[in-house]
């Protein structure tokens, strides 16, 4: 496809498809250039550096987190469903974990996305810094919770190139590590007590359990924030 019918939406389009099977380092001009039928040049005129391209394919992404209705649902209803969706973004974007690691993420669709969080922990009544540090303190579980994925998935390339299996891999590797657990008291509990659970994956509703506490957490401080701050500063 020569430049000139070459689109940067169908840039964009393609490579968010290549980033989703094949990762952030499955990445390239000449790969995401075959995808398009079109020259690798091409892409570089449109998009100039690898770089620039996933910052732009990451701000088209956000568009799949909504943006609750903020005079129609209480905070920790929009809070939570803000958390939940940005969630499921990351699960179906997985590099966009590692990218956050790689290198300074913006875009208009992202910035919509922060003001939004910003007005949601506003309505609960923080202010200030502190209404940063709320939408930071959710931003950061959700993201750190989408970390175990992201690894599983690099795991899983780098092990389709090794001699044995994937499964067979993961097996082993499971076996050790459980062996190693069962030198510790109470990881050797779980394991027996959850003889069918993988070790060292999450228990069952684990997201949505951290992201409650949290939210009770900060609920918690705007409550007691008179007693123990009298300015309000939240220092």
């Amino acid at each position: 496809m020569p430049r000139d019918t070459l689109t940067r939406e169908q840039i964009l389009r393609a490579a968010i498809e290549l980033l989703d099977d094949e990762g952030l380092e499955g990445l390239n001009m000449r790969s995401l250039g075959k995808r398009l039928n079109s020259a690798a040049t091409a892409v570089y005129w449109h998009v100039k550096s690898k770089s620039n391209l996933v910052i732009l394919a990451s701000d088209e992404v956000w568009n799949e987190v909504g943006l609750p209705d903020l005079d129609a649902v209480d905070w920790r209803t929009a809070a939570t469903a803000m958390a939940t969706d940005f969630y499921a973004m990351l699960n179906r974007h997985p590099w966009l974990v590692a990218a956050f690691a790689s290198q300074p993420l913006y875009g208009p669709r992202k910035a919509r996305h922060d003001d939004h969080s910003l007005g949601v922990y506003e309505k609960a009544g923080f202010v200030g810094l502190e209404a940063d540090q709320a939408a930071a303190a959710s931003f950061t579980f959700v993201l750190g919770h989408a970390l175990g994925l992201t690894a599983t998935i690099s795991v899983n390339r780098r092990l389709t190139q090794g001699s044995k299996s994937v499964q067979e891999q993961t097996l082993d590797a499971i076996s050790q590590a459980t062996e190693i657990a069962g030198q510790f008291p109470r990881l050797r509990t779980r394991v027996e007590l959850y003889a069918d659970a993988e070790y060292g994956a999450a228990p069952e509703k684990t997201f949505e359990f951290g992201l409650q506490a949290l939210l009770d957490g900060l609920e918690v401080r705007l409550g007691t924030r008179g007693l123990t701050d009298p300015a309000g500063t939240g220092s």
